[in-house]
């Protein structure tokens, strides 16, 4: 195992590294000039020579990728005329628009999207798995046929439609739960939870139809291997079955389906966080797409990478823990 954890480890490190060289190569190497955009309207050429050279933007392509690395894990020094400016590791540049460093845009967006994806994700798994389960197990097929309809109708629900819908009827018509607005944990932990319940509930409703129709297909095909019916030969309680031995094996492939989807909610919840209004990593996105800032763009998209190619590692290691079965190569 420890081998292996080195493995992905090292794996991860070299996608990330490709992953910033392509990143950095596509904005910062494309047709737009970045030292024009932080110059802004009205720059003069003199101007433009000292923002390029502050930036580092007046030497090659890869003594410009080094430098970025470089300020990545160990700082940079921005100097316009006089003044020198420090940006502590990890630095990604400052902001165009409001000329803010982009960690700092990112710490307070990340814990935004970290929370309304791992409520949602947490929510949609125990729904999900919940309600396959109860599928198979059930002999009722009256209910079984009405969780499937359920299940399709959930899955087939676009989330800005279900935010729009609980919006309207807890917010406005019963005036159960106040508009959402974002509330840190560590300030209140109740107020954190009320203001999030309406997005985790529309992201669940969604992911969860699928995590129940995963959860009815591999649990419908562990139950027929050959090591479930030689423990029901044994005489071993459906219940023990179950935990025991079908579980294990059904819920394997989840692992893998909910980091994936954990990693989209928490980098790519765009629709969401605009129906609600969270000032999360989806919204910096787009502010920044909007006024071309290039380095709150670059600094989200090497996040979001980032996110899912942890998320992947994770889920692999996950996967090895949970199934014995699973070669560790």
């Amino acid at each position: 195992m420890i081998g292996y954890l080195i493995r992905r480890v090292i794996g991860a490190a070299v996608v990330l590294l490709a992953l910033s060289a392509i990143v950095y190569g596509l904005f910062y190497a494309g047709p737009s000039d970045p030292a024009l955009l932080a110059c802004g309207k009205g720059c003069t050429p003199d101007r433009l020579a000292v923002v390029k050279s502050s930036m580092g933007l007046d030497k090659p392509l890869v003594d410009q990728y080094l430098s970025f690395l470089h300020a990545i894990f160990f700082g940079h020094d921005y100097s316009s005329g006089p003044s020198v400016r420090h940006c502590p590791a990890p630095c990604l540049g400052y902001s165009f628009e409001t000329d803010q460093p982009v960690t700092t845009i990112l710490g307070s967006t990340l814990p935004v999207s970290a929370s309304l994806a791992l409520g949602a994700m947490a929510l949609s798994l125990l729904l999900g798995i919940g309600a396959g389960l109860v599928t198979v197990l059930s002999r009722r097929r009256w209910l079984d046929r009405g969780l499937n309809v359920v299940v399709l109708v959930g899955y087939a629900m676009p989330v800005f439609l279900v935010a729009l819908i609980l919006l309207i009827v807890f917010c406005s018509d019963l005036q159960w739960l106040p508009f959402p607005t974002y509330v840190p944990l560590t300030q209140d932990p109740a107020g954190w939870a009320q203001n999030l319940l309406l997005p985790w509930i529309a992201l669940a409703l969604v992911q969860a139809a699928a995590y129940a129709r995963m959860t009815r297909a591999q649990t419908l095909e562990t139950l027929s291997e050959d090591h479930v019916r030689t423990a029901r030969a044994y005489g071993l309680s459906q219940r023990r079955i179950i935990t025991g031995h079908v579980l294990r094996g059904a819920l394997t492939p989840l692992v893998t389906m909910a980091a994936i989807d954990l990693a989209g909610i928490m980098t790519s919840a765009v629709l969401t966080e605009t129906m609600f209004g969270l000032p999360g990593i989806g919204q910096a996105l787009v502010q920044a797409v909007g006024s071309t800032d290039l380095p709150v763009i670059v600094g989200v998209t090497l996040t979001a990478g980032a996110v899912y190619v942890l998320a992947n590692a994770l889920a692999d290691i996950l996967y090895a823990a949970i199934d014995p079965r699973v070669e560790l190569a």
